[in-house]
């Protein structure tokens, strides 16, 4: 339980120098769109690098990460059906998709992992789905959407390989997979690097938290709503149906899949959104308000299944 607590009290501290800094306008006019640059371009790559660079890569076949496959799919694909009736568009519907099922897995995941579940290794399922396959494919779509797609096939095709969030988790993936050791004075400076993701992701939210209106209104109210509802809510109850009622999961193992899908939607997704100009409201309110709901949820699942 006070896993879960100091997990939340660390993210809203962070923030919260964000707004102060924003209210204040210590970082000038462009200060949220520089930490969300430095995030996107250059911390973020190296984190997931040196990340699964190091990372076991066997625990792509457990069924804990099948598990939160298919919730995540479930999920998101409520709200990619809802979009294309209403009409969002590609950009805002994969916003949309990512806000319901990408869990907060790293600043947040990790600290809730160690003192709820007991071991931070458990979120490598979910930390390794979501670089390796969500990340690239919906950074492709948003390229694609937001005018990458113009041009030759083979330009197209090869979107991937010109982000550099995707860039990064490839390369760390393939490094983990070659069994090679990135000598130190190569790894030592980008995981400093690395170190300044999470911070600059928090505090740019907290910037662009300032001056802004209440979340729920506006013509993103219904979006944020579906999001969140199937972020909070959704996703824990597939994942523990799956868990339980198909895969047969019981006692701890139950609880980490359980408890890991009603993380709260990560806050990267606001520098996606950020970045590529399309569902920043969106983004920005459905993290805030999934952040705010899943911490009753949390403790009642640690609550009941612990």
């Amino acid at each position: 339980m006070q896993g879960v607590l100091t997990g939340f009290a660390v993210i809203a501290v962070v923030i919260a120098v964000g707004y102060v800094l924003g209210l204040r306008g210590h970082l000038g006019p462009q200060g949220r769109e520089v930490l969300t640059k430095l995030a996107f371009h250059v911390a973020s790559p190296a984190l997931l690098f040196t990340t699964l660079a190091t990372a076991d890569l066997s625990v792509v076949f457990s069924s804990r990460l099948l598990v939160t496959a298919l919730s995540t799919a479930a999920v998101a694909g409520v709200f990619v059906a809802v979009g294309v009736v209403r009409g969002w568009g590609v950009g805002r519907t994969t916003i949309g998709a990512l806000c319901s099922g990408y869990v907060n897995s790293g600043n947040l995941g990790i600290p809730i992992a160690v003192y709820v579940l007991g071991d931070a290794s458990l979120v490598a399922p979910v930390l390794l789905f979501q670089l390796v396959l969500v990340t690239p494919v919906a950074v492709t779509l948003l390229d694609l959407s937001g005018g990458g797609g113009r041009g030759p096939l083979w330009r197209m095709l090869l979107t991937p390989l010109r982000n550099p969030i995707a860039l990064g988790s490839l390369a760390g993936v393939a490094v983990a997979a070659s069994g090679l050791r990135v000598p130190h004075p190569v790894m030592d400076p980008l995981t400093l690097i690395g170190n300044m993701s999470v911070p600059a992701v928090l505090l740019a939210f907290g910037i662009g938290l300032c001056g802004s209106t209440m979340p729920l209104r506006g013509v993103e109210r219904r979006p944020v709503l579906l999001a969140v509802a199937l972020k909070t809510v959704g996703q824990p109850a597939v994942a523990w149906a799956l868990a339980s009622g198909v895969f047969g999961l019981r006692g701890a193992q139950l609880l980490d899949v359980v408890v890991t899908s009603a993380l709260p939607a990560a806050q990267n997704l606001y520098t996606y959104a950020s970045t590529y100009g399309v569902g920043e409201r969106l983004a920005r309110d459905a993290i805030l308000v999934s952040t705010v709901v899943s911490v009753p949820v949390l403790v009642g699942v640690a609550a009941v299944l612990g």
